[in-house]
């Protein structure tokens, strides 16, 4: 995708913050199931695999890396830490074109950036309901987008719930003193999701546009039972139960999607 690059008085001192928090709900029937879900969650996102996530990030978006820090956590969890620096070179396409293009000639930057991500297990006692979250934030300055790396990351995960958030802050001048307060044409995160993802979920919008503050919370439209026990399946429990169960997670996973406590 080509287009005119604005001519700029200085650098660009444009920073653009992409918070993407992933979820997946599991049911498990027993305490040994849970702790089984749990466990295998924590190896699944352990600080190594994400840092190979993260670094497939930065190298999508066109930045460089600086420092990683990395920890796993006991009992569960993990966090990574990645800075990183606008880089010389141009995006790159991991499963898919970056869409908003970065400068493939700088000469250099004032300021760092930074890439984040925070792992959550987590469950009920009573119920079997297990509920992971994955809170991953890329924050840029200068002309690299974070929007580039959006649709890898909607693929890394396949989350059954996603909220996502954009932000751009400050402001820049172009050649005739003029104040850019966002540099790239945006009116909704949506814009930036290809069609493939886009038709699994159901999308709600809330955007603040004078304020550059866009919002999207997407949930799978296709509620498939199966896809969220652990280690058995619908076969192998009574259709009352399956109700039942069935119940349960539709009220999780609304619950997370609409922000607020249903009625029992």
């Amino acid at each position: 995708m080509e287009r005119n690059k604005i001519k700029l008085h200085g650098f660009n001192n444009l920073t653009k913050t992409l918070s993407f928090n992933m979820y997946d709900i599991c049911y498990t029937k027993s305490v040994a199931d849970r702790k089984a879900y749990i466990e295998y969650i924590d190896e699944q996102y352990n600080a190594e695999k994400l840092t190979g996530i993260l670094n497939n990030v930065v190298e999508i978006i066109g930045a460089n890396i600086l420092n990683i820090a990395v920890q796993d956590y006991d009992p569960q969890g993990a966090s990574v830490t990645i800075l990183i620096c606008e880089s010389s070179k141009p995006p790159v396409s991991k499963v898919h074109e970056p869409i908003y293009p970065c400068n493939t000639s700088v000469v250099g930057h004032l300021d760092k950036s930074h890439i984040t991500v925070h792992t959550y297990p987590e469950y009920h006692p009573d119920g079997g309901v297990c509920t992971f979250r994955a809170d991953i934030d890329v924050s840029t300055c200068g002309e690299i987008s974070p929007l580039n790396a959006l649709n890898f990351l909607i693929d890394s995960f396949e989350a059954d719930m996603m909220t996502l958030d954009y932000r751009v802050r400050g402001f820049t001048r172009d050649i005739t003193g003029k104040k850019l307060f966002v540099d790239h044409d945006l009116t909704s995160i949506q814009n930036y999701i290809d069609e493939t993802n886009k038709s699994k979920y159901q999308m709600i919008d809330v955007n603040v546009y004078q304020e550059n503050i866009f919002h999207t919370k997407c949930k799978l439209k296709n509620f498939i039972l199966d896809n969220y026990f652990f280690n058995f399946s619908e076969a192998d429990i009574p259709a009352e139960e399956v109700s039942k169960i069935t119940a349960k997670l539709k009220k999780e996973v609304d619950e997370i999607f609409y922000g607020y406590n249903l009625p029992l």
